[in-house]
């Protein structure tokens, strides 16, 4: 997991608010974001869609957001839906996107603003739970919080049905919590809800008792709802990095279990969650060491994922003290120490902002891009969720244009999962046919992640070289099936050359397996010089059926092949690759010979 939190309360990554920006403005900043953690080599990204009861996007259910459009209830105009866009831009760049909600948070205790007609606290008024501010700052001496009351069942099913609409309308990759249940000091809760507990204390629960017991069934009221609506999108929750003060011996501070009385190694547990995201916002050693608190989470996983949460804001002076600003090699060395760690799937970094490439956050960026992200990662899967692999992905070819190569490929239909995405691999080979199964286990060949079953590869290749590719299905589940087809291309200076358009688009074999004589079907675009050769599993010619180049003025062209070698006896049964090479483009079709 390499994930991004992009934060929209208050605008804090986008949108900007001073003024409130125009559509277009709107979406070519977010435009901007996405491709600026896709270079550093972000995989997931945490999008905040629900800050105080309130959408960034076309909710069927409760208001526009405030930090959108300047008021609460009015939709951007030009109208557009932002999770949509978000989701389209994360996923064209190979990137999931995960829908981040606070669950409670109903009006935010910054500044008077007004409320639409339909926003819940002038709805349902009788779910608000209103804590006052008790800390010692007497200009907020009068000021309140105001929250969904997490005591009332109903409210459990609200907010899950508030997700069900997410998850059943958008593609999103997964539903998302932040930390903020019961208030956090200054607001802390102490017995505003005194009256609902002793109406029903569920037994003998103690009043802080009773408040975990909601936030328990609140987590799990919508993993069942989740699961029921599409059992393919992930969930999890980034609590407080401390579970309780003083655990594990040497930690010191604010008590998550006791404060905003979350518990979550009872989520663990019960399996109520896929993953959690502690927020691990401090540095090695001293009293919230990073290294401690994280082997902690681990041993309380219960086998669920673990992310470590990272505060790269500290790598930046104007979002932290100097004295607990990071040293420029924190960050990468957390990240070291999640790889080395049994039971750390990876990290998940607050928040976007500190991750642009004109951040002052001590060459982080450059670090992640340039060495600890350089290559592409799928997101890690999730053994207790749905393991079943797809099928192979059919008929890739690959088509060279100008200076770019444009991939297609027939999704797998069938499987014991289906594929929500693909892997794209790509090696030089100007000897023989690479090993599809090598070329797609090394990480290092993988050059995109496709939510759609085509790839524009606009590399710069070498003039001359072979380049092969296989494309892979992923499920939802980070599952990878078997590879595709081979398809190649030879690369050629474009500057000098005009290339044809498909010049060779479809090549079929029959029957196959194929067992005295086969006949090869090859469909031309235009006039072109043809060339058919068989290959071993290993890249080694093994019988050429077209006996040399042909040249064909276009349309079907049919060869018959009596399945002999190059030294004219019968080659063995076995699987073999068919290659068609004109001087634009290459074909590769798997072939098996029956005995």
């Amino acid at each position: 997991m390499r994930g991004a939190w992009l934060t929209t309360v208050f605008g804090l990554d986008w949108p900007t608010q001073n003024p409130v920006q125009s559509t277009d403005s709107q979406k070519a900043q977010l435009t901007t974001i996405f491709d600026n953690l896709k270079k550093v080599g972000i995989n997931a990204v945490f999008f905040q869609i629900r800050s105080e009861a309130d959408a960034m996007y076309d909710s069927q259910n409760e208001p526009w957001s405030r930090f959108l459009t300047g008021t609460m209830g009015v939709p951007p105009s030009p109208y557009y839906d932002p999770l949509g866009f978000a989701i389209e831009l994360a996923h064209d760049r190979g990137m999931e996107l995960h829908a981040w909600m606070n669950p409670f948070r109903a009006v935010s205790d910054r500044g008077p603003f007004g409320l639409s007609s339909n926003h819940i606290a002038k709805t349902r008024p009788d779910w608000i739970l209103s804590v006052k501010y008790k800390g010692s700052n007497p200009l907020l001496k009068d000021d309140v919080v105001e929250i969904l009351n997490p005591g009332i069942l109903e409210i459990h099913d609200y907010i899950a049905d508030v997700v069900r609409d997410v998850v059943a309308r958008y593609n999103v990759d997964g539903i998302h919590f932040d930390d903020y249940f019961y208030p956090y000091p200054s607001y802390q809760i102490t017995n505003e809800d005194e009256n609902l507990y002793l109406a029903n204390p569920r037994g003998q629960l103690t009043l802080p008792d009773w408040r975990r017991d909601n936030i328990n069934r609140f987590i799990a009221t919508v993993a069942a709802k989740i699961r029921t609506t599409k059992p393919g999108v992930k969930y999890g929750v980034s609590p407080f990095g401390i579970w309780k003060s003083g655990v594990p011996q040497g930690i010191n501070g604010l008590s998550s279990y006791d404060v905003i009385f979350a518990d979550p190694l009872v989520w663990m547990e019960l399996g109520t969650v896929d993953y959690l995201a502690p927020q691990l916002y401090w540095a090695f050693g001293g009293a919230q060491d990073f290294g401690k608190l994280a082997d902690w989470w681990v041993s309380k996983s219960n086998g669920r994922h673990i992310y470590t949460g990272q505060a790269v804001y500290r790598t930046e002076g104007a979002f932290t003290t100097p004295e607990s600003r990071y040293k420029a090699t924190e960050i990468p060395l957390q990240i070291d120490y999640g790889r080395a760690t049994a039971g750390i799937q990876g990290s998940i970094h607050f928040r976007a902002a500190n991750l642009s490439p004109s951040a002052d956050n001590l060459g982080l960026t450059a670090a992640l891009s340039g060495s600890t992200y350089a290559q592409k990662a799928f997101t890690p899967f999730m053994i207790y969720a749905d393991t079943g692999s797809p099928d192979k992905p059919d008929n890739l070819t690959a088509t060279i244009n100008e200076n770019k190569v444009v991939l297609r490929w027939d999704p797998p239909l069938t499987g014991f999962a289906y594929a929500n995405k693909f892997g794209v691999y790509r090696v030089r080979s100007d000897v023989g046919v690479p090993n599809s199964r090598d070329m797609t286990n090394d990480t290092a060949n993988l050059i995109a992640i496709s939510w759609k079953p085509e790839f524009t590869d606009t590399a710069s290749l070498v003039t001359g070289g072979r380049y092969f590719y296989a494309v892979t299905g992923v499920t939802p589940n980070s599952i990878e099936g078997v590879e595709s087809n081979l398809a190649n291309v030879v690369a050629l200076n474009t500057a000098n050359e005009s290339l044809p358009t498909t010049p060779l688009i479809s090549m079929e074999f029959y029957p196959n397996p194929a067992f005295n004589q086969a006949t090869l079907e090859l469909n031309l675009a235009n006039t072109t010089s043809v060339r058919v050769d068989v290959f071993d599993l290993i890249g080694r010619q093994v019988a050429e059926i077209s006996r040399g180049s042909i040249s064909h003025t276009g349309g079907t062209l049919q060869l018959m092949w009596d399945l002999n070698s190059l030294d004219g006896t019968r080659l063995a049964p076995g699987t073999y690759f068919i290659v068609a090479t004109t001087a634009f483009q290459t074909l590769t079709k798997p072939i098996a010979i029956s005995r």
